[in-house]
């Protein structure tokens, strides 16, 4: 399914200002400046992570499907405590209609890809993609500087099993514009149900991009020519499907210390919304709760507080990425999460299994980062300019072992 046809052929405003003229693009002009008279709000927390006492648990701000999927309700509110600048950048959707089956059926499936056999994962592993497509197990680095052994991951697009046949641009940006790699002799089952759930977590993502939209031009920022983010995302051919495996604590050869980022390091996504479902807790192969009502999410809020976030099973969750907040100015903020694995005395053979879509501008996307935003900067030319492919590699270098 061609991902154009998940978008209502309805016009609005963009503030995410880039024009496809002729085959080419302009620079989306991010910077602040053009606010007019308003100040640039700053997201980003720089000062240490708390340790003690034990992070409080908070709740995603919910919004029901019923109302997310009416374009002409004002959710403005609902979008600014959850994604704002004084907001966890994160919120949930409630009742979204197939999702809990589509879920299970999925996250069921982590397990038996991680314990199929080893020549067989070898097979799926593509490291001209950087890893970025098939399995992935021990490629990743840590924040430490480790590589990850605790989780691994199998990549693929649910959207086009081909993003493109333009060999040039197979070889530039591997990460997104190689073919998915599917075990369709050992599990075929996974393609289904891969596609499927990453389907329909982006087309409750491009309702909510809509609502993001109409929030932020509230804000004041537009409406300029060009794309909102809801077309952006909707013309992307590089959105990205993560199933991810949490291996139990004991067979990890790392130690780890009990901190809140024991099972995925601190980090904050780079793309454009990130839709996440709630984990599956497994032992011995039997589904459980989870066994340490500390362990899951932990974000870092914007005064610096680290909280334990929490939704229903059967919502799905979206994260704000960092090229939204640039794009909206700050109106809509990224924030660091982690992972933190169960520690308690139930916790041995626990594993986990969860499912990530990130949904992000297409690799030709000129994106313009101004000064006053600090991410990356060591990896940002003199010119502010990158594409969002050439962007997405340099941070890719950063975090996995390959070309440099």
């Amino acid at each position: 399914m061609e991902i154009g046809r998940l978008v209502r052929k309805q016009t609005q405003p963009g503030w995410a200002p880039t024009t496809r003229g002729g085959g080419r693009r302009r620079p989306l002009a991010l910077a602040l400046g053009r606010l007019s008279s308003r100040r640039p709000v700053r997201c980003r927390c720089l000062a240490a992570m708390q340790t003690s006492p034990p992070p409080p648990s908070v709740r995603t701000v919910s919004i029901p499907f019923s109302d997310l999927k009416e374009r002409d309700r004002d959710l403005s509110g609902k979008i600014e405590e959850g994604l704002g600048p004084n907001g966890l950048g994160i919120i949930s959707i409630a009742d979204v209609p197939g999702f809990p089956v589509l879920r299970k059926t999925l996250l069921r499936l982590a397990p038996k890809v991680a314990n199929l056999p080893e020549d067989v994962k070898k097979e799926l592993e593509d490291p001209d993609s950087r890893f970025n497509f098939g399995w992935s197990h021990g490629k990743e680095k840590l924040e430490s500087g480790k590589l990850d052994t605790f989780k691994g991951s199998f990549y693929a697009n649910p959207i086009l099993d081909a993003p493109t046949t333009d060999d040039v641009l197979v070889r530039r940006y591997p990460s997104y514009c190689r073919t998915n790699i599917w075990p369709a002799s050992h599990l075929p089952e996974l393609e289904i149900a891969f596609k499927a759930l990453g389907k329909l977590m982006l087309e409750v993502g491009l309702m909510l991009a809509h609502h993001c939209d109409r929030y932020v031009m509230q804000q004041g920022v537009g409406p300029y020519d060009g794309e909102s983010l809801e077309q952006t995302i909707a013309s992307s051919r590089c959105h990205k499907g993560r199933l991810l495996y949490y291996y139990p604590r004991q067979f990890s050869k790392q130690e780890e210390g009990g901190s809140v980022s024991s099972w995925c390091g601190w980090h904050t996504d780079h793309g454009s919304l990130t839709g996440l479902t709630c984990a599956l807790f497994t032992k011995n192969s039997m589904e459980i709760p989870c066994p340490d009502s500390a362990a899951g999410l932990y974000i870092r809020t914007r005064d610096d507080k680290v909280v334990k976030v929490t939704f229903e099973e059967n919502e799905l969750a979206y994260q704000v990425g960092e090229t939204t907040e640039i794009l909206s100015r700050g109106r809509l903020c990224a924030t660091p999460h982690c992972v933190k694995a169960p520690s308690s005395e139930n916790a041995s053979n626990v594993d986990r299994s969860t499912f990530a879509m990130f949904m992000q501008p297409d690799w030709d996307e000129k994106l313009k980062f101004p000064s006053e935003i600090p991410y990356h900067q060591e990896l940002i030319p003199p010119n502010g300019t990158l594409t969002f492919g050439e962007y997405s590699e340099r941070l890719v270098n950063k975090y996995y072992q390959g070309k440099t």
